[in-house]
């Protein structure tokens, strides 16, 4: 099992397929796991590298604050332990801001965004109704199966056929969070913003964002276009939060079109 270290914590990283690299960073609570249904399609054109953030399945424990900067940190420790530079990188999420931090902090380690039902967290974004909040606080001292499943309506679009869904509540079960670093990694949302600094992102930029997503409403996608220099925006149809797992096959071509069509 691959690992690393950055700041006394372990990183359970991997890669899989060949050709240019490419960095996968989840978000809120998740493992690397949650990349399943685009994962292998991708590594059929790059290679795909990806880890559990600090706290999350198989890296170590995160005990106290944790920043966002933080886990920009830990993901350029996986690039040096990968043996690589720099990569396109691809954040969904909470993963989003990390890997816009990622470029803003580091950005020789960058060679494209793909920003995924993510935002600025600054003026002009949209927050979620809080009936979403409430139950995304609520759910960090749920019984696990109450937790994973208290979220499903407002991050799957309703069309989802119901045994994708199924596959990544197997995940969240095997690799829940405990509350301590959920609520952790929530705090270090509340305290990161980049809306006064995408100016700087001078990165190729493309940002996807599920049409139905009630989590990070659909107007922060268009918010970061707005700001992202050059960035190009892309809202998909009967898609919602977690638009890997709703539209997976769209997701894997518009990816795959933009890093080929020249993105570095």
């Amino acid at each position: 099992m691959p690992m690393t270290h950055h700041r006394d914590t372990p990183l359970f990283w991997r890669s899989r397929g060949s050709g240019e690299p490419l960095l996968l960073i989840m978000g809120l609570g998740y493992s690397s796991d949650m990349w399943q249904h685009v994962e292998e399609a991708l590594a059929g054109r790059f290679r795909v590298i990806v880890f559990d953030n600090r706290g999350i399945g198989r890296s170590g424990s995160a005990r106290g604050a944790i920043d966002i900067s933080d886990m920009a940190a830990d993901a350029a420790a996986v690039l040096d332990a990968a043996g690589e530079g720099s990569a396109h990188v691809f954040g969904i999420s909470m993963g989003g801001y990390i890997a816009q931090e990622l470029a803003l902090s580091h950005p020789d380690r960058v060679d494209s965004l793909v920003l995924g039902c993510t935002a600025s967290l600054g003026e002009g974004s949209v927050f979620a109704d809080q009936e979403v909040l409430d139950v995304l606080m609520a759910r960090a001292h749920m019984p696990p199966e109450e937790g994973v499943r208290a979220m499903i309506p407002y991050i799957y679009d309703s069309a989802t056929p119901r045994e994708r869904i199924e596959a990544d509540m197997a995940v969240r079960l095997a690799n829940w969070p405990e509350a301590e670093t959920y609520l952790a990694q929530i705090e270090a949302v509340g305290r990161w913003s980049s809306h006064d600094r995408l100016d700087q992102l001078h990165t190729p930029t493309l940002i996807l964002h599920g049409r139905n997503d009630r989590l990070v409403p659909p107007a922060n996608g268009e918010l970061l276009a707005k700001h992202i220099p050059g960035a190009r925006l892309q809202l998909l149809d009967d898609a919602s939060h977690v638009f890997t797992t709703d539209q997976p096959g769209l997701t894997v071509r518009l990816v795959s079109d933009f890093l080929d069509s020249g993105a570095r």
